[in-house]
């Protein structure tokens, strides 16, 4: 069993995974607030991390959100609306050093990576030559693998494979598709998107209006890319698919509209990932017995 953590904008996942048939044992997940000091997200952390039965000298995968310097276990976070704190810190030499049993080594992969990889691996995409996977949480993670690859280049793929690196309208994808845009967009200080969504399932117009146009815009703007692709599936994961009732229509009509129509038959699928969210701790395990930095890509390049 391989331990991993997974880090997210609002919770750390540790857990014991086998890479080979993706089964998840004593999973915890903790609490994180992405925007507190540095030591204060370390410490949590490594609390998490240490709930783990673990033997010293082990080597644990951790999927992590970019931006990231994953051969170097470096964090490059800067005015992303997360983990401040932590830009420019050795994320690697902190979990070595500082948990309780001391790892041999830390393996550091994108999260999305690790949750499209766990996906194809033993998930909703399995079976599937070319796919891409979104995570819609904080920001929007996003990954493109072909014959059981991550691809960061080749036709429809954005730059370094992130979505986030693209623009609607001019301006910066995540200005309109990201929990910060949602919220500003809303303007209520005391809702969280989980709060906007229980508002647009209870009539509310504008909550419904707000999340239709954000993940409309999504699909708009993926269309053309998997159609380029080619991929013959796409699998959203992430928190806000807790909300999967409003997500998918827009979504869906997003990418019809933008070329990809996910009901086509028999060549597309628009799936969500389980509710488990076992996807990207599967991935890191991987990572960790192949030794993949994601700061290139998994396999050969197109």
């Amino acid at each position: 069993m391989i331990p991993v953590l997974e880090i997210g904008g609002t919770h750390v996942t540790a857990a014991l995974v086998d890479p080979l048939d993706g089964r998840v044992t004593g999973r915890t997940r903790t609490p994180l607030d992405a925007d507190g000091d540095a030591e204060t997200i370390l410490g949590t952390l490594r609390q998490c991390a240490d709930g783990l039965p673990v033997p010293p000298g082990a080597r644990w995968g951790v999927a992590v959100p970019g931006p990231f310097d994953y051969a170097k276990g470096v964090a490059l976070f800067k005015d992303v609306g997360k983990f401040d704190a932590l830009y420019g810190m050795d994320v690697r030499a902190a979990l070595l050093h500082g948990l309780r049993q001391r790892p041999g080594d830390v393996v550091f992969l994108n999260d999305a990576h690790a949750f499209l990889t766990g996906e194809w691996s033993t998930g909703t995409v399995r079976g599937h030559r070319r796919a891409v996977g979104i995570t819609l949480g904080t920001g929007v993670g996003s990954a493109f693998l072909a014959d059981g690859h991550i691809r960061d280049h080749g036709p429809g793929i954005p730059p370094e494979g992130r979505m986030d690196l693209t623009e609607i309208a001019g301006r910066p994808l995540e200005d309109t598709i990201s929990r910060r845009a949602i919220l500003t967009r809303y303007g209520d200080p005391a809702a969280d998107v989980h709060d906007i969504a229980g508002r647009a399932r209870a009539g509310e117009e504008r909550a419904r209006r707000i999340l239709a146009d954000v993940f409309t815009a999504l699909g708009v703007e993926l269309g053309p890319r998997l159609a380029d692709f080619g991929a013959t599936a796409l699998v959203v994961g992430g928190s806000m698919t807790r909300s999967w009732d409003l997500v998918a229509p827009a979504l869906s009509a997003g990418l019809a509209t933008g070329g990809w129509p996910p009901d086509a038959p028999h060549v597309r699928a628009l799936k969500v990932a389980g509710s488990a969210g076992d996807a990207a701790l599967v991935g890191a395990a991987h990572a960790t017995v192949t030794r993949i930095s994601a700061g290139a890509p998994a396999g050969p390049r197109e």
